[in-house]
C-alpha cells in the first residue's frame, strides 16, 4: 500500500481507509464489528510503546510545557466545545460529554503517518501529545460514561482526583515495570530472549495499570521513555538491532490493520443508525468536525501568545515560531482508531436495563469525523508544511556527526594500546590512524609531548605509538604522560609494561615526587615529591618485546597518592 501511495500521491491512511470501506461492503464482512478491547488491549499498547521508544527525551524535556498543555488543557477544551455543540444540536448532556471525550484526543498512528515532512522538534511535540492525550481523554470518558449509564452527579472534585490518581499511579507503575525489566534484561545472555521480552514489555506495563484502575496508556508511555533512556546502556547492540527491526515491521502492520478496521466500520455505522435520520446525523457530524478542528486552530493562535506574554526569557524567545509555522501544528489534529474504540466502549444499556439513547449516533459521528480528518487534513498537510517554510532541520545531522566524531576519537585513543598489545609496528598504527581520520573527516589532534612521570623528561615517541621509545630511568616505577601543547591537561597512560585505564591530570602535576625510602625495593608505591629529584640521566631503551614480557624491567603501578595541587 505504501508503494501505491507513493505512485498516486495519496496518503497511505486514506488508501487503507478506502480499502477497508470496500471490504466492509462485501457480504462476509458486512456484519463484522470491531471489539473495543481488541484496540485497547492489543493494538494500543504496542503502538504507544514503539512511539515512545523512538521519541527524543531531550526534545520532550525542552518542549515539556507545550506538550503538557496540549495533552491536558487542549483535550479538556476540545471535549467541552464538542459537548456544547452536540447539546445545541439536540443531544443530552451526558451523551454530549461522551462524544466530546471520544473526539478530544489525536491519534498517534495517524499523526506519525502524515507528519514525516515536519522538523523533528515539531514532530516530537505532535507525537508526544498524541501519546499522552489518550490517557486524559480516557479518564474524561470514564467519568462521562459513569454519568450517562449510572446517572450519578457530576463533580469537578471527583474528576480532579481521578486525574491525579490516574496520572501518578500510571507513572509509578510504568517506571517500576521498566526498571524491573531492565534489571532482568541486563542478565539475559541471548539476544532472542531480549526480543521476546521487548515484545511483552508494553503489555506487562499496560495490564497491571488497568488492574489498578490507573491509565494504562500513560504507564506504557512511561515504560517506553525509561527504556529508551536507560536501555542502550544495559542492552547489547545485537538485541537492540533485532528489536528495532521487529518493531518497525510490527508497527507498520498494526497501523495498516487499524486503518482498515476503521474503514470496515464505516458501512456498519451507517447501517446501524436508527435513532436519528442519516441527514441529521451527517449534518451533526460535519458541524462537530468543524468544531473539533476549529477549537484546535483557535488554541494554537491564542494560548501560545498568552504564554509569550508571561515568559520573556531569552531561551524561550529563541524557540518561537511564526504564525505560518504554527499552522501545521493546528492542522495535524487527525483522529483515528483510538476515538472509534472509545466510542464503542459506550454500553448499549444502562445499569437498570434501559437502552442508551443515541449511542448509534455517537459511533456514526465518530466515524465521520475520523474520515473527514484523514481525507481533508491528511492529504493537505504536506502543502501546509511547505508553505510554512520551516528552516532546515540540521539537528539530526549534527547529532549523527557528533556521535561519529566521538566514536572515531575513542577508537583513535585506544589504537596505540591495541598496537602494543598485538605487536603492530609504529608505522602501521600511524597509517591506520590517518586512514580513519580521512574516512571520517575527524581532525587530527595536536601532537602531544610524551613525558615520564619520574623524571619529567620528554620522550621521543610519536602520537601514534606513545610508548615505543620512551626514555625510562633504570630500575624505576614509571608512568608516561601525553601532554598536549595546546591544552592545560594531560592524559596519563601506563607504559608498555602494563596497560591500565587512563586518568587525567593537569600538566603542572607531572613532576616527580620520590623519596629514598620509596620504590620497588621497599614494596611501597612511589610517591611524588614536591621538588624535582636528580635521577640517573642514563636512559634505558625498552623494546616492545621486553616491555610486553619482562616485568623485571618495568613495574607499572597506579599512583594511589596522586592528587591535584
Amino acid at each position: 500500500m505504501g508503494w501505491l501511495a507513493r505512485r498516486t500521491g495519496i496518503s497511505e491512511p486514506l488508501l487503507l481507509l478506502a480499502a477497508g470501506s470496500l471490504i466492509g461492503l462485501t457480504p462476509p464482512f458486512d456484519s463484522l464489528s470491531l471489539a473495543p478491547e481488541v484496540v485497547l488491549l492489543l493494538f494500543l499498547p504496542a503502538l504507544l510503546y514503539w512511539e515512545a521508544l523512538t521519541s527524543s527525551a531531550r526534545e520532550i524535556r525542552t518542549n515539556l510545557r507545550s506538550i503538557a498543555l496540549q495533552s491536558t488543557a487542549l483535550v479538556i477544551a476540545t471535549a467541552a466545545a464538542v459537548a456544547l455543540a452536540a447539546h445545541a444540536l439536540g443531544y443530552s448532556w451526558p451523551i454530549a460529554f461522551v462524544l466530546g471525550a471520544v473526539l478530544a484526543p489525536t491519534d498517534a498512528a495517524a499523526v506519525a503517518a502524515v507528519a514525516t515532512a515536519m522538523p523533528r522538534r515539531i514532530r516530537t511535540v505532535l507525537r508526544t501529545e498524541s501519546l499522552l492525550n489518550d490517557g486524559t481523554a480516557l479518564v474524561l470518558l470514564a467519568v462521562a460514561v459513569e454519568v450517562a449509564i449510572d446517572h450519578t452527579s457530576f463533580s469537578w472534585g471527583a474528576v480532579i482526583l481521578d486525574f491525579t490518581e490516574s496520572y501518578v499511579g500510571a507513572v509509578l507503575v510504568g517506571g517500576a515495570v521498566a526498571v524491573l525489566l531492565i534489571a532482568v534484561r541486563r542478565r539475559l545472555p541471548d539476544p532472542l530472549l531480549h526480543s521476546v521480552l521487548s515484545v511483552a514489555t508494553p503489555f506487562l506495563a499496560f495490564l497491571p495499570a488497568e488492574l489498578l484502575h490507573v491509565s494504562g496508556v500513560l504507564a506504557v508511555v512511561t515504560c517506553g521513555l525509561v527504556t529508551m533512556r536507560v536501555g542502550p546502556r544495559v542492552i547489547g547492540p545485537q538485541a537492540r538491532v533485532q528489536a528495532v527491526a521487529f518493531w518497525k515491521v510490527a508497527s507498520q502492520l498494526l497501523n495498516s490493520a487499524l486503518f482498515v478496521l476503521v474503514g470496515i466500520q464505516l458501512p456498519a455505522a451507517v447501517r446501524a443508525l436508527s435513532s436519528v435520520s442519516l441527514i441529521q446525523a451527517t449534518t451533526a457530524a460535519v458541524v462537530i468536525s468543524a468544531v473539533v478542528f476549529g477549537t484546535r486552530l483557535v488554541w494554537f493562535y491564542t494560548v501560545p501568545y498568552l504564554v509569550r506574554l508571561m515568559d520573556r526569557r531569552a531561551q524561550q524567545r529563541a524557540r518561537r515560531i511564526t504564525a505560518a509555522q504554527r499552522l501545521p501544528l493546528a492542522w495535524a489534529g487527525m483522529r483515528g482508531a483510538i476515538s472509534l474504540a472509545a466510542a464503542l466502549t459506550l454500553p448499549a444499556v444502562t445499569e437498570d436495563g434501559g437502552i442508551v439513547q443515541q449511542r448509534d449516533a455517537v459511533v456514526f459521528i465518530t466515524v465521520v469525523v475520523i474520515v473527514v480528518s484523514l481525507t481533508v487534513m491528511g492529504p493537505t498537510l504536506p502543502t501546509v508544511v511547505r508553505r510554512a517554510r520551516y528552516p532546515e532541520d540540521a539537528d539530526r545531522a549534527d547529532e549523527v556527526a557528533l556521535a561519529r566524531t566521538h566514536l572515531t576519537r575513542r577508537a583513535l585513543a585506544v589504537l596505540p594500546g591495541l598496537a602494543v598489545r598485538h605487536s603492530v609496528t609504529q608505522d602501521t598504527a600511524g597509517r591506520v590512524a590517518e586512514q580513519i581520520r580521512e574516512h571520517t573527516d575527524v581532525p587530527a589532534d595536536p601532537k602531544p609531548q610524551i613525558v615520564c612521570a619520574v623524571s619529567n623528561w620528554p620522550c621521543s615517541a610519536s602520537s601514534a605509538m606513545p610508548w615505543a621509545s620512551c626514555a625510562i630511568p633504570a630500575g624505576s616505577t614509571t608512568r608516561c604522560f601525553a601532554r598536549s601543547s595546546t591544552s592545560s591537561t594531560s592524559k596519563s597512560s601506563a607504559c608498555p609494561g602494563r596497560l591500565t585505564p587512563t586518568t587525567t591530570r593537569s600538566s603542572s602535576e607531572h613532576r616527580s615526587r620520590q623519596s629514598p625510602h620509596d620504590g620497588p625495593a621497599s614494596g611501597r608505591p612511589l610517591r611524588r615529591p614536591v621538588r624535582k629529584q636528580r635521577l640517573d640521566p642514563r636512559p634505558l631503551r625498552i623494546s616492545r618485546r621486553h616491555a610486553r614480557t619482562d616485568d623485571r624491567l618495568i613495574q607499572t603501578k597506579p599512583h594511589s597518592t596522586m592528587r591535584k595541587d
